[in-house]
């Protein structure tokens, strides 16, 4: 089942959230198991929205790769931000 995360970083700009995914996704795509990704400004930052194929890649992708890219230089976005996480029941 597809599986939507909603992060929501309070205080991030669009510089880190330009040097976050250059350091966690492959060039010129998403990474694996991630079908959609979406990320504007918000009234307190920044939001990253992405669909995933099942919630375990999700995970996986969240502990090897976008946790430790929070312990960075201070370049990517401030984390780790306040999640809403979900299955997705309905697609159109």
């Amino acid at each position: 089942m597809a599986y939507v995360i909603v992060n929501d970083f309070e205080g991030g700009t669009r510089e880190q959230y330009d040097a976050t995914t250059a350091v966690v996704h492959p060039a010129g795509g998403l990474p694996a198991g991630q079908t959609h990704h979406y990320a504007g400004p918000s009234a307190n930052g920044w939001v990253v929205v992405a669909a995933w194929e099942s919630k375990e890649i999700w995970e996986k992708f969240r502990d090897e790769t976008l946790l430790p890219a929070f312990q960075g230089d201070g370049s990517v976005l401030p984390g780790p931000p306040k999640t809403t996480e979900f299955e997705v029941e309905v697609e159109l």
